[in-house]
């Protein structure tokens, strides 16, 4: 149900929300204002946020978006126009919107003033012009080809009645599943929003009535992008992306959430600069993963967070310290049980369908944490003063001889 729930919010409920006041013509006295200060309003808060947080995937399909609402209302009603130049705008918007969406779903997040960046630039700028170009080149003959049924099936038959180009409906499949794939491998704010916005401007291609709705539905499109830009930018901030713990800006807020009686309980991976010294960083953070791995599956109702370096912190709100520390010791045990295997140079990153016996030589490697155990009492009363104190009691711990669980 929560997975659920990530997929559907914000962008799904945006979607469902916009049919919704447009379909019970609830903006019907109101659109033209709503389809001239909306989309504004859209794309300059989108264009300084994607700035402001370097998100130039979420610039780049604004900027896609509004062309295309641009190019598109510069032909009035242009779902119903006859004019071979207003087709031409609409099959185009329905063709390579999807397609667009597709390839920078698949980028990934380069400066907007970067070579990078200015090349993405000259891409989208140069499909206007192509455009442009093909119209006066070949007139008529390239909206006919356009409109050429490739394959005759229920679905491009119903593509034709809602005025869609049998290459945009293959366009519009291809967009979908590779924005859906993304967000499957990735679970990411940012895919969720690109896959929801194409979702809203199809609303809009759908659409047969004044350009003014479809305007609208554009617009949606663009505040999903905000939002799945807002929503990146707290997560970044607020959970570990090495780990996949909450970060110390999490463990702060929590913290001034908890009241109460709760323990706090800090840890440090033993000796952890010479391993990362003797080993190379990359092995370093696999260390960090294998420990938080370990760590976030605490008993007790623990709730862990990555403080920072080799450090992590578990909360037990409502509990004492002596409550903790079977526990704590538990979880020591395991990660000292466990140890660390040094992957070999010839081992593949992932493991394969059908692995197979190496023959290489496996070296494992012991790997211990300390733990600092502190209470909110009468002395140490403020959060601050409670992390001090386990603080202190992993001092302790690690003074004398480590890879023990010290109050």
């Amino acid at each position: 149900m929560k997975s659920l729930f990530s997929f559907f919010a914000p962008g799904g409920i945006l979607v469902l929300l916009a049919v919704v006041l447009t379909r019970k013509g609830l903006l019907s006295v109101r659109l033209p204002i709503v389809s001239t200060a909306f989309p504004l309003l859209v794309l300059v808060a989108g264009l300084l946020l994607g700035w402001r947080f370097n998100r130039s995937r979420s610039v780049f399909a604004l900027l896609m978006i509004g062309t295309a609402d641009r190019l598109l209302a510069h032909f009035e009603n242009h779902a119903l126009s006859s004019t071979d130049a207003g087709k031409l705008a609409f099959y185009a918007a329905a063709t390579l919107l999807p397609i667009n969406f597709a390839i920078l779903s698949l980028l990934k997040e380069r400066g907007i003033t970067s070579p990078s960046g200015l090349r993405r630039i000259c891409f989208i700028l140069a499909q206007p012009a192509a455009l442009f170009m093909l119209w006066h080149q070949f007139h008529r003959p390239s909206v006919g080809y356009l409109e050429h049924s490739l394959i005759q099936a229920t679905l491009f038959q119903y593509a034709s009645a809602q005025n869609l180009p049998r290459i945009a409906v293959v366009a519009a499949i291809l967009g979908f599943c590779t924005l859906a794939f993304r967000y499957y491998r990735v679970r990411g704010p940012m895919e969720s929003g690109f896959l929801w916005a194409l979702t809203a401007v199809y609303c809009g291609l759908l659409l047969k009535g004044p350009g003014a709705l479809s305007t609208f539905y554009f617009a949606t499109a663009g505040l999903i992008l905000i939002v799945s830009v807002v929503e990146a930018s707290y997560a970044m901030a607020f959970n570990d992306e090495l780990t996949g713990l909450r970060a110390r800006r999490s463990l702060d807020e929590f913290m001034l959430r908890t009241s109460g009686k709760y323990t706090v309980a800090m840890l440090d991976i033993d000796f952890f600069k010479k391993f990362n010294d003797r080993y190379g960083h990359d092995v370093g953070d696999e260390v960090l993963r294998m420990v938080a791995s370990k760590i976030s599956e605490v008993s007790g109702g623990g709730k862990p967070f990555r403080y920072g370096g080799e450090e992590f912190t578990v909360v037990f709100p409502g509990k004492s310290r002596q409550d903790t520390l079977p526990h704590l010791e538990q979880l020591r045990s395991a990660i000292h049980s466990a140890g660390f295997v040094i992957r070999a140079r010839s081992r593949p990153r992932k493991k394969p369908d059908n692995p197979k016996p190496s023959r290489a030589a496996r070296k494992k490697v012991a790997l211990t944490i300390s733990i600092g155990v502190a209470e909110r009492d009468t002395e140490h009363s403020s959060p601050r003063e409670v992390i001090k104190a386990a603080d202190r009691a992993l001092y302790r711990a690690k003074k004398g001889g480590r890879n023990r669980v010290s109050t």
